[in-house]
């Protein structure tokens, strides 16, 4: 059974001006239990992560700061919000959701988060709305434990994954992957094993074949035995942050090329969903609910 990590608390309000992107956390999967691509057994809790989890990724400095809410204003302008408690708890929920999605997708092929794809954390920053880095410490936990060996990070968000690229600089078991727009945020990029700029208003096709290339070449090279996959839906035409020029479709069609590849190769996945920023919240959770209609297509 394909399960999808989700608590009350991923749709947490955030401060006056932040709230409407957090209504996807709450709508998504509502939706897909309406339409009936899950039901409710798919759905899984996840306890808050263990410190000792977080410190294979994150220095201890930054994490106590997190921790204690002392972390110093111009920090946490660069994060995007003012830090409390509930947002706290609310990271380490997602980041275990991520974690245990890793077991769950070793086991039936596929895994869900429905928040995380955190990239733009560092080993010693946040930055970006982003706390704690829920895949980079995921990937890590399987390495300590010795679970998986050889681990490809493949983030499709339209912002470059900069915290993941950091944190892995120096290992070689983790090959990251990241493609997106040149000339959007993070403005300064740091170096992932592969990195595809892409230019502004990109339409489907140019993007597609970008991918397919690409994705070869990535799976070439880091010959992985688990993916993980950030599937931020800000690559739309519609996205206020965005800057690229995706319909639906298009953003669909990368997601089957992604995770049909995995199905292909037998390589198990865990999936978060990353960015979205349309006007329009329908367009948003339409185009996230198409990420697991595929999943749930492909590998039930």
């Amino acid at each position: 059974m394909i399960k999808i990590a989700w608590h009350p608390i991923y749709a947490h309000p955030l401060p006056e001006g932040h709230r409407f992107p957090m209504l996807k956390y709450e709508l998504i999967p509502e939706q897909l239990l309406h339409e009936g691509t899950i039901e409710q057994e798919n759905l899984f809790s996840p306890l808050p992560v263990s410190e000792e989890n977080i410190l294979l990724t994150h220095d201890k400095g930054y994490w106590e700061q997190l921790k204690n809410l002392t972390l110093p204003l111009k920090e946490q302008r660069r994060i995007g919000f003012p830090l409390n408690a509930q947002l706290i708890e609310r990271e380490l929920r997602i980041t275990q959701g991520t974690i245990d999605g890793t077991r769950f997708a070793q086991q039936n092929g596929i895994a869900f988060n429905a928040a995380g794809g955190t990239h733009h954390a560092g080993s010693n920053w946040g930055e970006g709305f982003c706390l704690l880095n829920d895949q980079a410490i995921s990937a890590n936990y399987l390495l300590n434990n010795r679970l998986a060996y050889r681990i490809l990070i493949i983030d499709l968000d339209v912002h470059q994954g900069n915290g993941t690229a950091e944190i892995f600089k120096n290992e070689d078991r983790v090959f990251t992957f990241s493609m997106h727009g040149d000339k959007n945020f993070p403005f300064r990029k740091e170096i992932s094993n592969l990195d595809v700029p892409l230019d502004d208003n990109l339409q489907d096709e140019e993007y597609l074949n970008l991918l397919e290339i690409n994705l070869k070449k990535a799976f070439e090279k880091s010959q992985p035995d688990f993916i993980f996959y950030l599937s931020g839906v800000d690559v739309l035409a519609t996205d206020k942050l965005g800057k690229l020029g995706l319909t639906k479709q298009g953003c669909k069609e990368r997601d089957r090329m992604v995770l049909q590849t995995c199905k292909t190769k037998n390589i198990p996945v865990q999936v978060s969903m990353g960015g979205g920023y349309s006007t329009e919240i329908k367009d948003i959770v339409d185009a996230h609910c198409n990420t697991y209609r595929l999943a749930f297509d492909l590998f039930n």
